[in-house]
């Protein structure tokens, strides 16, 4: 008897929710063959198990180990196109996930992997600059910079070397694409740095891996040697080379100037720009330091071309967002959709709304800098400009949900503190300011504090966002601020003097 093939998603969320102990309980079964993929990223699902039937792939959710004889019998199954959560998603960047075994380069290959890298292997690099200049690609890291003049800096820096570093710092609360992705699809992100490469004429490239995702780590160095033993590294007219660093895991290292300090081996502190990296970044040499799905979404537009791309999305952001969904919902999990549905948009279809028992209070965009929204303003679109208006940022798409349990004014000294931890001390309004807000925050926390207070912390935040070196002490206010803006009473009452 031939044994029944069923997919088990080996991401590390997924092992989190079980996927693991399925795995261990069924590792001996001779029924079945048990083949380890990406994952769909519907956590809320997991552990889900698929097979393969006539009509296509049916899948069985939480799964325990004592379900298999009906997933055997095929009683009870979904089919995976009819689960709404992927139903409605348009998914480009993260097409293979769920489908293919990560680390098999022969299933990329087969599903139209390195078609990106052959088209611009054809190209000049000043046609591959222009075909990322027609698609209008911005910077999936949280600047949202356009890409394709970061390239052309680089490209026309005259230098005997330059380099490629993919930033996978992925530092913010309740993001985790990047690890999806290096953990998932491995080589869509080596193909996308190969391109980089190709454009601006490096000959080496490094990804700065966060020390929290060992599995992510491991699972790049094995796609890594994977495509050294293809030789899909050994081209005669731009030989490459990649390598997987580890970080310690300082937050600011996710800005790239104290990244490539780090990639030194020297502390990770931020420097003063100019110069930027794509004139003289690693080793006073030019380099491209982009986050992980920039590089994963290069291939797509290579192979399918810049029109397509810029079809997608809307006039000032083009094409499609990872969105991860995390909080106090009932479906958390990762969305890909082009830009321009509303926030809420995103959280009733995708979400799936509050958990139950759970009233919204709150949304936060963008990590632990990102804006605090309330119920009333969940409408604006999701897009660069539409957040840059709101005096907020996108980031790289986390997207933290806050129910009416929440106090605001612990959560707003959290984030203060977090940004007196992480500081890298470099420049006073940082390092002096975020610790002056966080003692100020706790006279409020502790009944101590008064109105002059709640003006002082506006002050001090105004002149962080003016004058602090990088986005950490520039950004660090906003929380903070937007939380005292959207619920007043609540730093009123602690603050009655």
């Amino acid at each position: 008897m031939t044994p029944i093939r069923l997919y088990l998603s080996n991401d590390s969320s997924s092992r989190a929710a079980g996927a693991e102990q399925l795995a261990d309980a069924w590792r001996d079964r001779s029924e079945i063959q048990l083949i380890h993929t990406s994952s769909r990223g519907a956590f809320f699902l997991e552990p889900m198990v698929e097979r393969d039937t006539p009509g296509g792939r049916e899948a069985w959710f939480n799964v325990r180990p004592n379900d298999l004889p009906r997933i055997v019998a095929g009683v009870g199954g979904t089919k995976v196109a009819e689960i709404p959560f992927l139903q409605q998603q348009t998914r480009f960047t993260f097409a293979n996930f769920g489908i293919t075994e990560p680390l098999a380069l022969d299933e990329y290959q087969s599903r139209g992997g390195f078609k990106g890298l052959a088209v611009a292997q054809s190209l000049s690099p000043e046609a591959i600059v222009d075909a990322l200049r027609l698609s209008g690609l911005r910077g999936r890291g949280g600047a949202a910079f356009p890409v394709w003049k970061k390239w052309q800096v680089a490209q026309q820096t005259e230098s005997e070397q330059k380099y490629v570093v993919a930033n996978a710092d992925e530092g913010d609360a309740g993001t985790y694409s990047d690890r999806m992705m290096m953990e998932g699809d491995p080589f869509r992100l080596i193909e996308g740095m190969m391109i980089c490469a190709r454009a601006i004429g490096a000959t080496r490239g490094y990804l700065y891996c966060r020390y929290e995702y060992p599995a992510a780590a491991w699972a790049m160095q094995f796609a890594i040697q994977k495509a050294r033993e293809a030789d899909l590294f050994d081209c005669d007219d731009y030989p490459f080379d990649l390598e997987v660093v580890i970080g310690a895991g300082s937050y600011v290292c996710g800005e790239e100037t104290a990244l490539l300090e780090s990639l030194e081996g020297r502390r990770g502190v931020v420097l003063a720009k100019p110069p930027y990296p794509a004139v003289s970044g690693l080793y006073g040499k030019p380099t491209i330091v982009s986050n992980v799905l920039t590089f994963a979404t290069l291939p797509n537009i290579l192979a399918q071309g810049g029109a397509w791309h810029a079809s997608l999305g809307t006039e000032g952001s083009r094409g499609t967002m990872a969105l991860q969904i995390g909080g106090r919902v009932k479906q958390p999990g990762l969305v890909e959709v082009p830009f321009g549905l509303t926030l809420r948009d995103v959280l009733d279809r995708f979400g799936g709304g509050m958990a139950p028992g759970a009233r919204l209070k709150a949304v936060q965009v963008g990590g632990p800098l990102g804006s605090l929204f309330p119920e009333s303003q969940l409408d604006i679109p999701i897009c660069y400009d539409a957040f840059a208006g709101a005096g907020a940022i996108l980031g790289h798409g986390g997207i933290v949900v806050y129910d009416a349990e929440t106090d605001m004014v612990d959560l707003a000294r959290h984030f203060m503190a977090f940004t007196a931890d992480e500081s890298c001390g470099k420049c006073t309004p940082c390092r002096v300011g975020s610790v002056r807000g966080r003692e100020i925050l706790e006279r409020i926390q502790s009944g101590q504090g008064t109105s002059e207070d709640l003006m002082l912390l506006s002050d001090l935040g105004e002149t962080m966002k003016s004058a602090s070196l990088c986005a950490l002490g520039g950004r660090a206010p906003y929380p903070v601020l937007t939380a005292i803006e959207h619920f007043p009473e609540e730093f009123r009452l602690k603050a009655k003097g």
